[in-house]
Order: C-alpha cells, then structure tokens, then sequence
C-alpha cells in the first residue's frame, strides 16, 4: 500500500519503529496536531517509551490495535512536515526480513545522526548577494561618500553570479555594508543550500574532457550502454590499471545526461578523498561524499542533497548504500570483492548485496568493479546471471609487476626485513623510485610475551591477544578497542623479561628510519591518519615523486594511484593463511593482487630477480584455478593441453594429501611433480591475466615465514 492511500482518512491507531533490538512495532494514539498531508508510513515522531521519550519512525496506519485504545500512549509531536521517501522505507524493510534484524533499530542506523536526534530534515544554508538591475546601473559617485560600499558594488559586479556572504566577509566588508546596497536596490541576497547548489550556466556536464578509451573499453562501455534503461548486474573485471574508473566516469556520464543520479560504493574511507576529487575534476555537476569522517552536520546536508535530488553523482562507503535518491539511475560499486563492505557490528550487512537489491527495486542497472571478483560473484558471472565484462589490458601499457619471493625460513631479520629486502630497497631509492612495504599489522608487535614463562598479553574481554603499541606506548585490543598500560613485569612469574613478538608499521617504521635516515619514512595505518585528511595530505607528498618509502596496512593496498612506486615489499605474506576466517585462502590471494597492483605504473627499469616459495605458488595456483579452470577439467588427467594444467595437477595432488598429518602433508607438497612447472601459473595468478610471465616493469618482494 502506497503512502498517498493513507492521506484519505485520519488513523485512530499509529504503528511506530522505535531504536529497540525488539522485532516489533509499538502501538500510539496520533497527536492532536495533524500534519499538512496527514499521517502517512514515514514520518519521525518523538514517542514516550518507558521513562524516557526516543524518536521513532511511523510504519503502519490502522483503525485497529490488539490493544484497547484508551491503553494507548499518544505521539508527543511529529517532527517532519513530509515523510521520508518511500524507496528507503522499502530497503530498510528489506534488510531487517533479510539479515533479521529489528525494523526500529535498521531504521535508526540508517538515519543520518542528526535525524536520529531530532533534529529537522533541512539542510544548511547560505547568502549569496548580487548586483540588481540597478545595481548594474549604477556607478561610485551615485553613492557619494559611502566610500567602502562603492567597493563592495565594484567586487559584485565583478561576479555575475553572486558573492557567497561568508566570502565578502574575509574580504573585510562589514554587514551594515551590505545592507546600506540592500536597503537602496542596489544588491538583493538569496539563500541557497550549502551542499548542492545550482549548477553552472550552459549545460555542459564535463568540466574537462572524457580520456579517449582503448578497444577494451570502449567495448566495455557500449554494452553497459545497450542495458542502462532497466535492472542488470554486470561484473567487470579488469587487471590494476586497467581504467576501471574512466569506465565508470564515462558511464554516468550518461546517466546525469538523462537527469538521473548515480551512486557508487567505495571499500575505504582512504579512497574516497582520491574518487571524490577525480569525480570533480571531471563534472560540473554537485558531487556529495558521505562516510565516518564527515562531521555530523556534513552528513545530513550531503544526504538531504542526494534525497532532493540536488546531487546527481553520490560516492560513499557502505553505510552510503542506505542514502535515498530522488532519481535513481545507477549504482557502481567498486572492488566489490572487498570485505569492507560487510558490517561486521551492530545491524550485519554487506552493502554489496543491498545495492544489488536496491538496483532491482529500481529497475535501474548495477555495476561490480574489481580486479580480483570474489568467488560468488564469479560464479554467478559464469552461471549467467551477471553480464562478464574484462579488461585485460593496462591502459597505460606498462607490464605488470614482476614477482620475487622469498623464504624467510633460518634467516635473521630487522623489523621484519631481511638483507635481500633491504638490498633491494637501497637500489630502488638509488634509481629515483618510491618503495611500498606492506604488512597487515597495526602497532610495534601484534603481542608482549614474558621469554621466562610464555605468558602472552590477551584481553580479558574478548578471546584475542592485544596489539602492542609505542604511539601511545600501551596495550590495545584492535577487537574491543581496551586499552591497558604496559605491565613492568610479568603477572604471571614476576620477570621482567618481556618481549615483542612479531612485526607491525610501527617496528617497520622504526627499523626503516634507522636504515635509511635521509629518506622520509610515511606510515599510513589507522592510527597515523585518524586526523581529518591526514591520509590525502600524505598521499599529496608521495605523488610529487621524490624518493620515500610508504608503510602501509590495507589501506594502501586498494585503488590507489602511486606512479612513482617501483618496489612493493610484502612482509610476512603468508600470515592471513592462519585466520580463522575459511575465506582466508581468497582473501589473502585477493590482497596480494591489489597490492601488486601498486606497482609497475611508472616506466622504471629494474633489474628482476626472482626465488620461489612454493607454498605461497600454490596459494595462488589453488585460487586461480578455482576462477580459471573448467569444472569438468579441473581434476581431469585429460586437460594436458590446458593452460593451468601443472595447477590442476597440484590441487589433485594436494587433496590426496590434505589427510596427511603435518609434517608428511609437507613433504609430500615439496616432492610435488609440479613443483618446477608452477612458475607460469605464479605469475598469472599475481598478474591476474593470461598465464604468460611478464618479464620486463616493476617487482614485487614477498617474503613468507
């Protein structure tokens, strides 16, 4: 039932979602004071709930209760003029009967924080003051000795378009100044919303022109053309720098030309700074972003620009999957396979879906964009559920990162590199290249050990060891964010022999700074980039291209341009293996490819070198022939001729021996027959391309314990 069916007649009984883990709705009487347009599924209330009064949100409309009526509570006010729009009740519904979770609460977190609190559904706004037709008449000895507004009339004929009033204020006009060309018809003010005002004059969306594609994508962007009019999945998949992101740019393009809005998902917060910014440079059209960093009142103007339909381009991260639009016309979510997108607290969702979902109530086209899929969606893909695009070619034409891998088995290291690593970083600095040393650990150790009696820091809130950190110098839990401070001694035994097991960014940064003193060491990880825009300003440094060396966390590994990166250095790249997750296998694939993606970029000569881990190969092989391999010739003796046949070969192989016990299960990898013919299929599943080794660009150094 439609919300325009319960205008008709005044409700005696109010159905409300109130922020409770409850899966029910709360029956109240309406308020005396009736909105403009009736009571209708969609407006904000304030309620009494117990002792206290919450907001909560009208759902359902009735004549009815299970209860008798003078029982019934009454509303205490209604707080909108208007309901919120009818789609986003829709995909707040669906997602509580989806992932069942109470209404009240999914509502709650999908409600901006303002709104949540009260506070009215209007965004902020500001002056703008401009020339009258009088105004433009008229000259300095009009205004005789008003010596300071004669200048002030002179700077808003200078802006056709109007002066924003804080402008005019830093140019050191006064408001009485202001209001003397206001008060003579001289200057008239307008208001207009902070977030999303009126485009430019003349129509044209771009504000530079589209990069000219190559076969690939142009073929690419013609089919996503042939079905923009009605509800597709389509999947690309296209190797790191392929030009995923100008497909997009191209694509809703296309859409704003038809006066509809587009919306696109990014994982992390760290991207969205680099494609908000790509994403202005390109249109002229308002361009809103909206994730944790914004400030609250940022949020609710960003999200009631989508709701008016004031900004046709929306980018965000999950939670951005919730924002309602007036005209809907695309949703791109890149790296879909990205474990971002899962809310992993509170109401549990993965954005991912919800979009798909969201698409298909709309009747409007959906683009996944990633290098490495995941499994589900390839699977749908070949099943033929989703449309499979490929971009197999990078637009700038440099050869993909070499691999090197290296066995950290019997040798010493220095926060967590070995002197092959730091050779290799040495010759990268020297020739003029930036150097990125990767490691998924946050902190100096990811644990404090007691070397006498083997006691191990862990959180007595959560069954997890606590992250050992100098900056502050404390023990955190990264589960339950405890903080405790560090122990002088051992609880357990009292010795005051306690040590940092592991490595994390911060012992990396440490050992690399007293390595190289003259090379400025960046650090890019939760805890350095907390301030707002601290990670865009780090990242303006690196992209002037003088010799440094990035220290990062995931944060880095995913969609960041950095041309100037010609060596990547993954420490410890077998350590995701031993996560509890049974996606482990994918992810740590998936992670490896994205960061391989980072370099390779710039036309740098390195010189290549090259040891193989075998366990690691048969990481990649596993995965990769999962996505690549024919199922009726995945374990067949017959696919001689296959191109992953010494992959196929392995998996067999490696299933044989999976019932072995530990020590005879490693063995048996290492007498493996296809442990010498792996090396192509290494190359192809790091490349993510055809299985051909790419011998010339830059490296990548992997080094497994």
């Amino acid at each position: 039932m439609s919300a325009s069916s319960f205008t008709a007649f005044s409700p005696k009984v109010l159905g409300v979602a109130v922020p409770t883990p409850l899966r029910k709705l709360f029956d109240y009487r309406p308020c005396q004071v009736t909105p403009n347009e009736g009571w209708q599924p969609g407006l904000r209330v304030r309620v009494p709930f117990g002792r206290r009064e919450v907001i909560g949100i009208v759902v359902e409309c009735r004549d009815t209760s299970d209860f008798e009526l003078g029982a019934l509570k009454s509303i205490s006010a209604c707080l909108d003029s208007e309901p919120l729009p009818e789609d986003w009740l829709w995909l707040c519904r669906f997602t509580a009967r989806y992932y069942q979770h109470g209404l009240g609460d999914t509502l709650h977190q999908a409600l901006p924080v303002l709104l949540r609190q009260g506070r009215p559904l209007e965004a902020r706004t500001r002056e703008r003051w401009r020339l009258t037709e009088a105004g433009h008449r008229a000259n300095a000895a009009q205004l005789g000795r008003a010596r300071r507004q004669a200048e002030l009339l002179e700077l808003l004929r200078q802006h056709p378009r109007g002066v924003v009033g804080s402008v005019i204020g830093v140019q050191g006009f006064s408001r009485a100044q202001l209001k003397g060309l206001l008060d003579k018809g001289l200057a008239a003010c307008q208001e207009e919303p902070l977030t999303g005002p009126p485009p430019l004059p003349g129509g044209n969306l771009l504000a530079e022109p589209a990069l000219i594609l190559n076969r690939e994508q142009t073929s690419v962007l013609a089919e996503l053309h042939q079905r923009l009019d009605h509800y597709h999945v389509s999947l690309l998949q296209g190797v790191t720098g392929s030009g995923k992101t100008e497909v997009y740019l191209q694509l809703i393009e296309s859409v704003i030309a038809k006066e509809r809005q587009a919306l696109v998902l990014v994982p992390e917060i760290g991207l969205t700074p680099q494609t908000l910014a790509r994403f202005r440079q390109r249109f002229r059209v308002t361009v809103v972003a909206l994730h944790s960093g914004l400030t609250d009142a940022e949020r609710l103007d960003a999200w009631e620009a989508a709701r008016s339909g004031r900004a046709p381009i929306v980018i965000g991260t999950r939670s951005a999957v919730f924002t309602p639009l007036a005209r809907p016309g695309v949703i791109v979510v890149d790296e879909e396979h990205d474990n971002s997108f899962k809310q992993q607290e509170g109401l549990r969702y993965h954005a991912r879906d919800l979009a798909i979902a969201r698409a298909h109530h709309h009747d409007i086209p959906i683009l996944l964009g990633s290098a490495t899929p995941s499994l589900e969606s390839l699977v749908k893909a070949r099943s033929g559920h989703y449309s499979h695009l490929h971009l197999t070619r990078r637009a700038s034409h440099h050869a993909p990162a070499r691999l090197e891998l290296v066995d950290l088995r019997g040798r010493s290291s220095q926060g967590g590199l070995i002197a092959p690593c730091t050779d290799a970083i040495s010759a990268a600095l020297a020739g003029g290249g930036q150097v990125l040393v990767f490691i998924n650990r946050r902190g100096f150790a990811p644990t404090l050990a007691c070397h006498g009696c083997g006691w191990l820091a862990q959180c007595p809130h959560c069954d997890a060891r606590m992250t050992l950190h100098r900056q502050p110098s404390c023990l955190i839990c990264h589960h339950c964010e405890r903080q405790e401070r560090l122990p002088d001694v051992c609880p357990d035994c009292g010795s005051a022999d306690l040590r940092p097991l592991g490595t994390g960014t911060e012992r990396s940064e440490e050992a690399l700074s007293a390595l190289f003193p003259k090379i400025p060491v960046y650090r890019i990880d939760r805890d350095s980039t907390r301030r707002k825009d601290a990670l865009e300003h780090v990242l303006t440094k690196v992209r002037r291209g003088d010799p440094c060396l990035l220290i990062g966390t995931q944060m880095l590994a995913k969609g960041h341009h950095l041309p100037h990166v010609t060596l990547v250095v993954v420490v410890n790249a077998d350590a995701g293996l031993y996560a509890s997750d049974f996606r482990a296998l994918e992810h740590s694939a998936q992670l490896l490819v994205q960061v391989a993606g980072r370099a390779g970029r710039a036309d740098a000569r390195v010189a290549s070198w090259c040891r193989l881990c075998i366990r690691m190969i048969r990481i990649y092989a596993c995965w990769r022939t999962a996505a690549t391999t024919p199922w009726p010739t995945r374990f067949s003796k017959s696919a001689v001729s296959h191109p992953c046949r010494p992959i196929a070969i392995w998996r067999y192989c490696a299933l044989r021996a999976r019932k072995k016990p530990t020590r005879q299960r490693l063995q048996a990898q290492q007498q493996s027959p296809c442990a010498a013919g792996l090396t192509r299929a290494a190359w192809t599943c790091i490349a993510w391309a055809r299985p051909r080794p790419p011998w010339s660009g830059a490296r990548i150094a992997i080094m497994c314990t």
